[in-house]
């Protein structure tokens, strides 16, 4: 008898999207466990532990569950770094559930995953990402850490369609980063950059998990 498909889980929780394009959404995450950057400025470190064993179908009967009590379209997959694991077969589960499935990724690792919607986000220093990120990001989320220079912007805006979203959002809603995002969208401006935002983290003024 085949064995259930195991995947590594930090949590699981109903909450609202405080982040990119979806900002203000209802939206059930699932926080996968592992890292393979670990940056120095990140505000889920607990997620680079080993995790909780899930079966796919334990996954989707809690997020079925859940949203008996909270109702939302969508699905985060979330971590860490969610894509170090294979996650298909638990997003085939929740699209024949009818979810909408969103994917928050540094874009080191690409899957093709039938998924809705790729949040890609770059990490210093290189920002590397894997190209046919390219074609598939729906938005392009740069934290503005004290290492971004105008440079970098640049560049992803040379290298991502025009119509694909760049993000500058603050480190933790700290006050110099907020000012350093609206310093480089001003650059931005100026070298005539186009559909280039500042964000920031809804969840964390609003007091949300």
């Amino acid at each position: 008898m085949p064995q259930p498909h195991i995947l590594k889980i930090t949590e699981i929780f109903p909450s609202i999207q405080g982040e990119g394009l979806r900002q203000g959404k209802p939206t059930l995450f699932i926080r996968l466990s592992g890292c393979n950057l670990h940056c120095s400025f990140c505000d889920t470190k607990y997620a680079w532990e080993e995790g909780i064993d899930y079966s796919s179908d334990k996954v989707l009967e809690k997020i079925i569950k859940m949203n008996h009590h909270f109702p939302a379209e969508w699905v985060c997959l979330t971590g860490g770094e969610p894509l170090l694991q294979d996650l298909e077969e638990l997003v085939r589960k929740l699209k024949k559930e009818k979810f909408k499935v969103q994917v928050e990724t540094n874009a080191t690792i690409f899957r093709a995953l039938p998924v809705d919607w790729y949040t890609i986000s770059p990490k210093p220093k290189k920002y590397f990402y894997q190209p046919e990120y390219g074609k598939k990001a729906k938005e392009v989320k740069i934290i503005v850490t004290k290492e971004l220079d105008f440079e970098v912007i640049q560049r992803l805006r040379e290298e991502y369609p025009e119509k694909t979203p760049l993000l500058l959002q603050p480190q933790s809603n700290r006050k110099w980063s907020m000012n350093l995002a609206t310093k480089l969208l001003r650059q931005a401006l100026k070298a005539n950059l186009k559909n280039i935002r500042v964000s920031i983290q809804l969840h964390k003024i609003y007091g949300l998990r």
